[in-house]
């Protein structure tokens, strides 16, 4: 390929604040986009703790009245959405923060998108669908994990429990906040499955089919970060120079994925989160080594780099026995911060595997991985991800 003919697109908020106490500039931020009556989306939890009464505090000391949505749910759906409208609507709002990881970003960016453009979140899946930027729309990260705060994609869980997107540059947030202070109370287990996601996005992006040189270099800082922080974090939340390291790589992550994407692993991790309500960060845990030792084949050299990044000595090895100790430092690393050993030990049953290989089939984030697929290629790694000795002996 010429080199003229090499052109790729890397997209980020305009403005991203990092590190300890960063949360309190968010109603400076917003009042500085212009915002006078901001609807927060959150959740129940964050309410209980007090983290969502201590943001709305800081907007309306910067002058900024704020409205408190605690409807977010894991796997956000339509209905979320619809109700954050209502809220929004109602209250006569003119711009947005979403408080929380993944599901709140997602939800929030639903909401922006519908107030902004009208109709229902639905009529907007797929990519470029929107035509107009969102209200001011300030995203505070209180999980390691999804990055979801700094990218251009919103999942939405549909009527008919499918994952959806939207993928378009005027969703994403104006300005991102990650401060790890409010990352400090998050429980062991949420820890292990939100580093682990983050662990994902960047070992997807680096070898996705449409990876460069930006993206490269974040993911890899990425992962070094998760596998020398992520066991520290979930031993103690109250480590902070742990959760600081990991609210760098999640974010670092993020910025890969936003321009690399993704790949099976999401393809296949979304199935059983939209389906069956399971929690996406463990889903990707659980499936993401079963899929780079599937893709290592594709291209051993881009996960020798994983396994250096992961701190495995490979010097001396081929670049498919470099690529397998990155895999079994992936396993170690799952075991160690307590993810389950398999999708079954959640609920998952080999009956729900047609399903899932056709939904994961039809998933965008297939699109980028290193290894063609086939409907047996993905049935066969589901069995395996079950985790049970009759499924996973199938799926050989």
């Amino acid at each position: 390929m010429a080199l003229a003919e090499q052109t790729f697109t890397f997209l980020m908020p305009p403005i991203s604040l990092l590190g300890v106490g960063s949360s309190k500039a968010a109603g400076l931020q917003l009042k500085s986009l212009g915002a006078t009556n901001t609807l927060i989306v959150t959740d129940k939890v964050l309410v209980k703790l007090g983290v969502a009464g201590t943001i709305a505090a800081a907007l309306e000391e910067a002058g900024v009245h704020a409205v408190i949505f605690d409807g977010v749910e894991p796997n956000p759906t339509e209905g979320v959405v619809a109700e954050g409208v209502k809220a929004y609507q109602e209250n006569k709002c003119d711009s947005l923060l979403s408080l929380g990881g993944g599901s709140a970003h997602d939800s929030c960016k639903g909401i922006g998108v519908v107030v902004t453009h009208g109709g229902k979140i639905s009529d907007y899946f797929g990519m470029n669908t929107c035509k107009k930027p969102l209200p001011p729309f300030v995203a505070v990260n209180t999980t390691a994990g999804t990055g979801s705060e700094v990218t251009c994609v919103a999942v939405v869980t549909s009527v008919e429990r499918v994952k959806c997107f939207v993928f378009d540059w005027h969703i994403m947030p104006a300005v991102a906040i990650n401060d790890p202070v409010l990352m400090m109370g998050m429980p062991a287990g949420m820890t292990a499955a939100t580093g682990m996601d983050a662990l994902t996005h960047a070992i997807e992006a680096y070898v996705s089919v449409i990876h460069n040189p930006v993206s490269d270099q974040v993911a890899l800082g990425a992962i070094e970060l998760v596998a020398k922080y992520l066991r520290p974090a979930v031993a103690n939340g109250q480590n902070l120079e742990a959760r600081d390291k990991m609210a760098y790589a999640e974010f670092m992550a993020g910025m890969a994925c936003n321009s690399a994407l993704l790949g099976l692993v999401h393809a296949m991790a979304h199935q059983p989160g939209g389906k069956l309500n399971l929690p996406h960060g463990v889903c990707n845990a659980i499936c993401l080594p079963i899929v780079c030792e599937f893709n290592m084949a594709a291209c051993p050299e881009r996960y020798a780099d994983v396994a250096r990044a992961m701190g495995e000595n490979v010097v001396g090895l081929t670049p498919m026995e470099a690529a397998a100790k990155g895999v079994a430092a992936i396993r170690q690393l799952s075991k160690d911060v307590g993810i389950p050993a398999g999708l079954a030990q959640l609920g998952a049953k080999e009956s729900d595997v047609p399903v899932l290989t056709e939904m994961a089939m039809k998933d965008v984030c297939r699109l980028t991985n290193p290894r063609a697929v086939s409907v047996k290629d993905v049935t066969e790694l589901f069995k395996l991800a079950l985790g049970t000795p009759l499924a996973a002996a199938a799926g050989r």
